[in-house]
């Protein structure tokens, strides 16, 4: 891809300012939304695949990247504003959105709560089951500790030593080269991107989404990775039953990152999908 093509800015919306890249063309629009720990730079293949035949935005959601990362909710509803204020400035909707990990459930909110700006919806290997209600602790007593990155000695001395630390920790080349994707330099080593403390909030304001699904009216795609260690069978089946117009199907040899792990058998699949809403 040509990279003088893509517009890197600063925007602000919900009082937050969001980083995001944008291949600036008059076409329909695709908005990618990445999962936790994650950034938009996640989608540089989509963005390579699909840059002459639509306009792909890739933002970098709060707590993560080079947005904000404000201490506040991070629940579903709160990432679904933020969206639609984004989709507002940019003038891009109604938008395709893609979401994966927790940036399905954000998408699916977005498609819930502002159904004129979300043209039809994928949804890639997220589950719906979490808490039922949603919890009401202040955002300011949120402990800002990341339970998955706790223990991780970071800041690293060298990029070398980070890489053998991820690949000690990771099986997949592909989740390694996620989390690789937020490492910077910093004055003391190198570090992540995202906010440790954004990672606990998204874990405290957790909340089951069942009930949006069925307020979805756009076409939907959900896609399952045949080894998930997050999304269950039974679980898809429960979320796709509640999905008025529901695409599925399930990607093989991955275990998570079903765009990442097997593109020859996503992208397919995805294309059909895109080119059925326009």
């Amino acid at each position: 891809m040509e990279e003088s093509k893509i517009k890197r800015a600063m925007i602000k919306v919900n009082g937050l300012n969001l980083f995001y890249r944008d291949t600036r063309s008059n076409n329909q629009s695709i908005l990618c939304l990445h999962g936790k720990w994650g950034r938009g730079e996640t989608w540089t293949d989509l963005m390579f695949r699909y840059k002459d035949r639509y306009r792909i935005i890739t933002p970098d959601q709060r707590g993560h990247g080079l947005s904000d990362k404000p201490i506040a909710r991070y629940a579903g509803e709160d990432f679904a504003e933020d969206t639609y204020q984004l989709i507002k400035r940019l003038e891009c909707g109604p938008a395709i959105v893609v979401g994966h990990s927790m940036g399905g459930r954000n998408a699916a909110y977005l498609a819930a709560l502002y159904p004129q700006e979300v043209k039809a919806l994928a949804i890639l290997d997220q589950q719906a089951e979490d808490p039922e209600k949603l919890s009401n602790l202040p955002p300011e007593k949120v402990s800002p500790v990341d339970k998955l990155t706790a223990d991780w000695p970071t800041p690293y001395p060298t990029y070398e030593e980070a890489l053998r630390d991820l690949r000690k920790r990771f099986s997949r080349e592909t989740n390694v080269r996620y989390f690789l994707e937020s490492l910077v330099e910093t004055v003391e080593g190198y570090d992540f991107l995202f906010s440790r403390y954004a990672m606990a909030a998204i874990g405290e304001y957790r909340q089951e989404w069942y009930h949006i699904l069925p307020q979805i009216q756009c076409p939907v795609l959900l896609v399952r990775a045949k080894d998930s260690w997050c999304l269950s069978e039974q679980e898809a089946k429960k979320m796709r039953t509640l999905i008025k117009d529901c695409t599925y199907f399930e990607v093989a040899n991955s275990d998570h990152m079903v765009y990442a792990d097997n593109p020859d058998e996503f992208y397919p699949q995805f294309e059909r999908f895109i080119s059925t809403v326009g």
